[in-house]
């Protein structure tokens, strides 16, 4: 232990799950995935990231849920039921260095998780648009995001309960961290918060199949089970390397009931695949 008082991040080894293989997001389906390359259906990039921030949840408790941040990127898929580890290298007390590590040990996500002293001022609400469930969304394209980009995303709400797909990070709840299973504490886990990321751009731009790569998030508060959240997000960058086409956006979760920040994130996204 490095500290008297604080607890160390220590390593990982779990089981991938993969939470919604129906997903709209084909890639999440065997079908799809093959035909794009990949061996299955592939563990969702939020699912991969939480692995790595798991660590930090379970040392530092409560505290990173207030104020933790962490930057993560996904190289590689995990498929569900493969075999992990999280790899722990520390910073000293308040910060490590993370991967995750898949079978035959492939490098399947890499990133820093920190504890700082204090957070960052959050993101106010803008009071953005809601999108329309019913209205028909445009198919994603440069022209469509830039659009976005310039006229502005609607907003989508996200409620934290037992029935949303990302409740649990491994299909076993026991083997979720004490301060996110219902009877712990019960709060939001990293997977449904950074997944608010792809759930907004999802209802902004239609895509077939896409990848979540990557994630600068930035946490301000706990989410307590049965909070509606509230998401707003503008499209910051667009570009394309190696065929694929990649559009980035700045994401703030709220509290709806009273506006308070939960999360401040930046995602990376390949909306659309190479070949695709």
């Amino acid at each position: 232990m490095s500290s008297a008082s604080k607890p160390s991040p220590m390593p990982l080894s779990g089981i991938a799950y993969n939470q919604v293989p129906q997903s709209e997001n084909a890639i999440h389906g065997d079908d799809v995935a093959q035909r794009h390359g990949f061996r299955g259906g592939l563990v969702p990039g939020v699912t991969v990231s939480a692995y790595l921030l798991d660590p930090a949840v379970r040392a530092w408790g409560l505290p990173f849920l207030q104020r933790g941040r962490a930057s993560v990127v996904v190289k590689k898929p995990l498929y569900d039921r493969d075999a992990f580890r999280t790899e722990v290298a520390e910073l000293g007390d308040d910060a490590y260095d993370g991967r995750v590590v898949g079978p035959d040990d492939v490098l399947c996500a890499e990133g820093r998780v920190e504890l700082p002293a204090e957070a960052p001022a959050p993101p106010s609400r803008r009071g953005d648009r809601r999108v329309d469930k019913d209205a028909e969304r445009p198919l994603a394209s440069r022209e469509v995001f830039q659009r976005l980009r310039d006229q502005g995303m609607g907003s989508v709400a996200a409620r934290w309960d037992a029935e949303h797909a990302m409740f649990q990070c491994f299909r076993d709840g026991a083997a979720m961290p004490p301060l996110l299973r219902p009877q712990g504490g019960g709060y939001a886990n990293a997977a449904f918060l950074l997944g608010t990321t792809n759930r907004v751009l999802a209802a902004n731009a239609r895509m077939p199949a896409w990848l979540h790569v990557q994630t600068d998030s930035q946490f301000y508060a706990p989410v307590d089970l049965g909070t509606l959240l509230v998401v707003e997000a503008a499209v910051v960058d667009l570009f394309e390397r190696k065929g694929h086409a990649f559009v980035d956006l700045e994401v703030a979760a709220f509290q709806r009931d009273d506006d308070l920040c939960v999360m401040g994130a930046r995602l990376r996204a390949i909306y659309r695949l190479r070949g695709g």
